[in-house]
């Protein structure tokens, strides 16, 4: 598996894998308040977003987890049992992974100085 890029594709697309390998996720999912976070985003950050989940689909989550560009992390708090992956220092992608093995986005958000 390759950390490069990879062609981007519409963001709205719904990624399969193959169900036979189990480090491959089945499906990356998200709803319709995450397409419209998508569409507020730099072109920049939508084109890394869109680059990670075609690596999730060729790779699966647990080898895209292995590169560090994407500071994939679990989170604590609130947030506990959901996952964070860095799109830049000041976008984060949050999702959770479903016991199928499938992937489920929660939200794009903005992260800056003043909500910490």
């Amino acid at each position: 598996m390759s950390c490069g890029k990879a062609a981007p594709h519409k963001y709205s697309l719904h990624v399969t894998g193959s169900a036979s390998n189990l480090s491959l996720v089945t499906k990356v999912t998200w709803k319709r308040s995450v397409d419209r976070q998508l569409d507020k985003v730099p072109t920049a950050i939508a084109e890394k977003f869109q680059i990670w989940v075609a690596l999730v689909n060729e790779s699966g989550i647990q080898s895209v987890r292995k590169c560090r560009g994407f500071h994939d992390e679990p989170l604590k708090g609130q947030r506990k049992g959901q996952r964070s992956m860095r799109l830049n220092r000041a976008y984060r992608a949050i999702y959770i992974e479903l016991e199928t093995g499938a992937l489920e986005l929660i939200e794009v958000l903005e992260v800056n100085k003043h909500d910490y």
